[in-house]
């Protein structure tokens, strides 16, 4: 840790050589945290870079001695907040086009019979299969996607952290998936 805190320093007061070596040594720590929430490599290239731009400009506040936890902790903040901003994002796409979807249903005045019974059809299969996925992955699918509930609000309900969170929604999204296909 001597060298270690030695580099924190010079770079806390704008040694950039100093901050290369900090880098070397946690990027692969830092990708790993980031590949927990984010599967998409490019964006955790992305997640990384804001990640170590923050160390950087926030270096000359650090006081705490565990760099490692407090390095982990910035990079899960970061990945949280990129995952929150896809997800504003997707809503926001979604909205755009369903009020695209609205706009082509007026113009049709009402669903044909067939419409709603694929549309009850679906209800019903995606009903089904969400019974039938185990119930931890189940309810964090429920709360996610249903009742629009934050990985942290989550977390605090289940108890759990938000890393186990995102590890259930994963998961739980996987088996969805596979169930799904299966049905179709």
């Amino acid at each position: 840790m001597g060298n270690e805190w030695v580099l924190i320093k010079k770079a806390a007061k704008g040694d950039e050589g100093s901050f290369e070596q900090l880098i070397e040594i946690y990027k692969n720590y830092v990708f790993a945290i980031i590949l927990n929430f984010i599967k998409d490599y490019d964006e955790v290239e992305n997640v990384a870079q804001e990640v170590f731009l923050q160390i950087y400009l926030s270096l000359p506040t650090y006081e705490d001695d565990n760099f490692k936890a407090w390095v982990g902790k910035l990079t899960s903040n970061k990945s949280i907040d990129w995952l929150r901003r896809k997800r504003s994002k997707f809503r926001e796409e979604t909205l755009e086009n369903s009020e695209v979807l609205v706009d082509e249903e007026h113009m049709r005045e009402i669903d044909t019979p067939e419409d709603i019974l694929i549309q009850k059809e679906n209800r019903k299969n995606l009903i089904e299969v969400l019974n039938s996925m185990p119930e931890i992955y189940r309810d964090s699918i429920e709360k996610f996607y249903f009742q629009d509930k934050s990985y942290e609000e989550i977390a605090k309900e289940d108890n759990v952290t938000v890393k186990t969170v995102a590890s259930r929604l994963y998961r739980g999204k996987n088996i969805l998936k596979e169930k799904w296909s299966e049905r179709t």
